[in-house]
């Protein structure tokens, strides 16, 4: 597994190559930022971003959407997919946030969770976007980064994952890391054909210097 000191190294790389990277999503509240995480599941945040200005105008509070009829969300988050299941959570959602929370989004993992359509990995985007609270969430882009670079073991969780940023990095770092790491697997470590020969970390990347040597 990578040491503490290159993965330090490679985040500084990444700080340099994308400085200040932040989330996509646009939201004027931690209420907001919860709706359209839990929209972005399986979806890009430029689809959220296109919906969510005509969803929160029609329910602009965890009461509104707690009391609206389920059709009518969908209706304003058609285009997105699995909208049925997500309209299904946000309203059962946000009855949870009115009968236990008095309308507010909570601050813990652990409450977090307790809400319908809420994993950890959106709990730690709204504990760290919207409250400032130090934590480091783990999507495809970052499994796969960590993978590659042998942060994580191939076959690690996404629990694991998580775990093994935060014992490597320092605790104020992990939401920065988080953001840039996702915007470094968007645009350099990608899936598909990624683009290796650009990279600042190819000469800790054992998978980079692969992908080149069997590209010829």
């Amino acid at each position: 597994m990578l040491s503490k000191a290159k993965i330090q190294w490679a985040m500084h790389q990444l700080y340099n190559l994308i400085p200040d990277a932040q989330g996509a999503l646009v939201a004027d509240s931690p209420f907001q930022l919860l709706i359209a995480v839990m929209l972005s599941a399986q979806a890009t945040d430029v689809s959220v971003n296109k919906v969510t200005p005509q969803l929160f105008a029609d329910f602009p509070t965890p009461a509104s959407f707690a009391n609206a009829e389920i059709a009518d969300i969908e209706a304003d988050i058609h285009s997105i997919g699995l909208y049925h299941n997500k309209a299904k959570h946000i309203k059962t959602c946000c009855q949870q946030l009115m009968a236990d929370f008095g309308g507010e989004v909570p601050h813990t993992h652990a409450e977090l969770e307790q809400l319908a359509g809420v994993g950890r990995k959106t709990a730690n985007v709204v504990l760290g976007d919207a409250f400032n609270v130090p934590s480091f969430a783990v999507d495809t882009h970052v499994t796969r980064i960590a993978k590659r670079l042998k942060i994580s073991a191939q076959d690690a969780s996404v629990i694991q994952i998580e775990k093994d940023f935060q014992a490597k990095l320092p605790k104020k770092t992990w939401v920065q890391a988080h953001h840039t790491l996702i915007l470094f697997g968007r645009q350099v470590c990608t899936a598909r054909k990624p683009h290796c020969d650009e990279c600042p970390l190819l000469r800790i990347c054992q998978a980079g210097q692969q992908f080149l040597e069997d590209r010829g």
